[in-house]
């Protein structure tokens, strides 16, 4: 059966250009709408089903878990079954492939854990506890950024896989003096990296204990296998004719370092992405990777895709006029024959509470006069703390809404405890253990949890095996142990049960089901409900038997990108949060000058760090369909005064209506350099001389954007003043 008609009647011109150059090196920039992910789908069934290539032959690197979900759908939607098994997954997942069938190399268990932020901080909490630290939640997040820049390179992996299994303090006193004083010289030198160098050798100690691997040691470890086993490296290369990868300017040096390596054989690459979404620069993406893809592959084929399907035109000239302001970008202009919609609008609100009334009132309008629901709109924002000021208007004015990339759906206690009774039955890991034996109470506090510790390291045993041991001991006979070691137990049992029905009889049996009921927590309820029903709806699409081992390793590396609620809410989530989703109305607010560009990046005095910021409201931009708002307030809550965006300038004022009070491009040009290093005007700079009518003569220290205000050290004080920026510019 021919089905390379069936398949390339969907796509237009450029876009079955793309799909048809299966061999070699291949770049699509792909624009905010223009059927990537199309594209993605019908090349990967044309090459399975058009060329006759195996489906296991083929990798296709997407950005989520859901994406992934969405992308063997609609293959089989398209081109049957057949793609179950298919390597259709994330970096992350991809790696777990290969070290479920290539870890032994390194000496490490093929069952190993996957662990992830928030077993991470529990792991943090036991060594600061162990230690008689006390910290507060941000300390827990600084020691986790510590962590992973110190997991930055392979260099840690061996002392993961050598670190003694039992605490041991020669472990952790390994460096002597000499190696001592050099790490804390390079701490020195790398601005105090090195400090939690005991903290991070405790973690690793824990980790190797519980045979646990985070998100960055799996891609780490598959690195260190491939550079060190050959033969390893040529099997994968051997097995992986055709790669795809998706938001290819996302990538980061590891990846690009791994995906490199996976093509050398076959030479067959296709990437897509769109540099000009590039907004995670921040967290190690390189989108110089997509933008210099003909220099590092000088023979490649490069495609462009320009129009776009979602948005109206109206909405696309508005991205259009902001994205041309950046230099690190592949030049393309987004059309669409789409119907014309409303113009975008900005209004300058006079203060915050007047642009969240205005936000709310024109959601109310139209729904009022149209046929939309809540779902249909989105508010997004810079930062999470922005949400409070529309939230308690969204609320006064009793419209529902739902906040995205707040606490993410896998990260709830209720989850967490869930999924952590179900590791029990899988693993019985000690960090698992500690969460739930004694949830609902079972008479197992600290003084028996300290007994079953004291035991377990003594007897190099897991506290669970070391309470299976010591159940008739006299301090567990008046407490519910062994109904609790009998429930895992029973789970434990070899039989064809399903995952949803061990999930089930867990929550039930346990009681803690019924705990959350007897304190009337519906929400709770709600999310375990919910939590239930995914499961169904995993083992339905995946047409074949899950394993719980299974089912926990693609649980492990869900992000908050995997989920968005779908009841009829208004939804608000950050710019960075909307990436691949779209809206038919988009409220964005708060457009300020640092905060959207942020203080950081004024401050830093790079292009590329404002180009990132300008890359980030693109992305807003891009995400709405038929209509966009834009809107900021002249007067913060606190009584200070704010500067609107200097993007806000940038978009051409035929493509925009403003509203609220007028500012021309100028005036706000001028307003700008009062808070920006790469300003033109007449603002300061640090090194620079200012006299001051009383304190004379000084040198601008710092400029603390924040205040608005010049840290001047002043010579006849022989000392530093804050001294408000507006003053020194007026006696300029």
């Amino acid at each position: 059966m021919d089905y390379s008609k069936e398949l390339l009647g969907e796509l237009n011109r450029e876009q079955k250009k793309a799909v048809l150059e299966t061999e070699g090196y291949v770049c699509t920039i792909a624009g905010a709408g223009t059927g990537k992910t199309r594209v993605l789908v019908h090349r990967y069934a044309y090459i399975t089903k058009c060329l006759g290539i195996s489906p296991a032959n083929v990798l296709c690197v997407t950005f989520t878990n859901k994406a992934a979900g969405e992308m063997k759908k609609r293959i089989r939607g398209i081109a049957g079954e057949g793609y179950d098994n298919a390597l259709i997954t994330t970096y992350h997942g991809f790696c777990v492939r290969v070290l479920r069938e290539d870890i032994h190399h390194l000496k490490f268990p093929q069952n190993f854990l996957i662990i992830d932020q928030s077993d991470q901080k529990e792991i943090l909490r036991e060594i600061f506890e162990e230690q008689g630290m006390t910290l507060s939640d941000s300390t827990f997040k600084k020691e986790s950024e510590k962590i992973s820049q110190l997991k930055s390179s392979t260099c840690y992996v061996d002392k993961l896989i050598g670190v003694a299994d039992e605490y041991s303090e020669r472990f952790l006193a390994d460096s002597d003096e000499e190696n001592s004083a050099n790490s804390r010289e390079q701490g020195q030198a790398e601005g105090d990296l090195f400090d939690s160098d005991a903290i991070f050798h405790r973690y690793l100690a824990k980790q190797k204990k519980a045979y646990a691997l985070d998100f960055d040691d799996l891609i780490n470890f598959v690195l260190v296998i491939f550079s060190r086993f050959e033969d390893v490296l040529y099997k994968w290369q051997k097995k992986l004719h055709y790669v795809q990868v998706d938001e290819f300017q996302d990538t980061s040096q590891r990846e690009f370092t791994l995906i490199s390596q996976l093509v050398k054989l076959n030479k067959n690459l296709f990437v897509v992405g769109d540099p000009d979404q590039t907004i995670y620069e921040w967290r190690g993406a390189k989108p110089g990777f997509l933008v210099d893809f003909d220099k590092i592959y000088p023979n490649c084929k490069t495609f462009i895709l320009s129009r776009n399907y979602r948005s109206t035109p109206q909405i696309l000239n508005v991205g259009n006029s902001l994205i041309a302001y950046n230099m690190a970008r592949v030049p393309k202009d987004l059309y669409t024959i789409n119907f014309n919609g409303p113009k975008a609008i900005h209004y300058h609100a006079p203060n915050e509470e007047k642009e969240m009334n205005w936000v709310v009132n024109e959601i109310t309008k139209l729904k009022e006069n149209s046929k939309v629901k809540n779902s249909d709109f989105a508010i997004l924002y810079r930062a999470n703390y922005q949400s409070r000021n529309i939230e308690q208007v969204l609320v006064r004015a009793n419209i529902d809404y739902t906040i995205y990339s707040g606490t993410q759906f896998y990260q709830r206690k209720e989850i967490k405890d869930a999924i952590a009774y179900l590791q029990m039955v899988a693993n019985g890991s000690d960090m698992f253990f500690k969460r739930v034996v004694n949830l609902p109470s079972r008479g197992i506090g600290k003084k028996r949890m300290a007994f079953l510790q004291d035991k377990a390291d003594q007897e190099k045993k897991t506290l669970y095996e070391t309470l299976q041991e010591y159940l008739n001991h006299h301090l567990f006979q008046e407490t519910r142990a062994k109904e609790f070691v009998g429930l895992i137990e029973k789970y434990r049992v070899p039989k064809e049960e399903k995952v949803s029905d061990i999930l089930q009889g867990l929550l039930n049996e346990s009681g803690y089901e019924r705990l959350l009921q007897n304190d009337g927590d519906q929400e709770r309820l709600d999310n375990l409900a919910e939590l239930k029903r995914s499961v169904i709806i995993y083992e339905k699409e995946a047409k074949e038997k899950v394993s719980l081992q299974e089912y926990l390793e693609q649980v492990a590396l869900y992000t908050n990108l995997d989920l968005v609620s779908k009841r009829d809410t208004v939804k608000l989530m950050t710019l960075h949060a909307s990436k691949g989703l779209e809206f038919p109305y988009v409220f964005i607010i708060g457009l300020t000058d640092g905060v959207v560009p942020n203080y950081r990046s004024l401050e830093q005095n790079q292009n590329w760090a404002l180009e990132e910021e300008r890359r980030l409201l693109y992305v807003g931009i891009t995400r709405a369909k038929r209509a966009l708002n834009l809107s900021d307030s002249e007067i913060q809550g606190d009584g200070r005064v704010n500067v609107p965006s200097r993007f806000l300038s940038e978009i051409a004022d035929e493509e925009i209506i403003r509203l609220g009070k007028k500012f021309t491009k100028a005036e706000n040009n001028a307003r700008n350099c009062g808070t920006s290093y790469r300003c033109r005007g007449d603002s300061y700079q640090i090194g620079d001389q200012v006299e001051h009518p009383v304190f004379g003569k000084g040198e601008i220290k710092e400029i603390d954007r924040q205040h608005n205000t010049y840290i001047i050290f002043f010579y006849s004080l022989q000392s530093a003043k804050p001294i408000n920026i507006s003053f020194i510019e007026a006696l300029k």
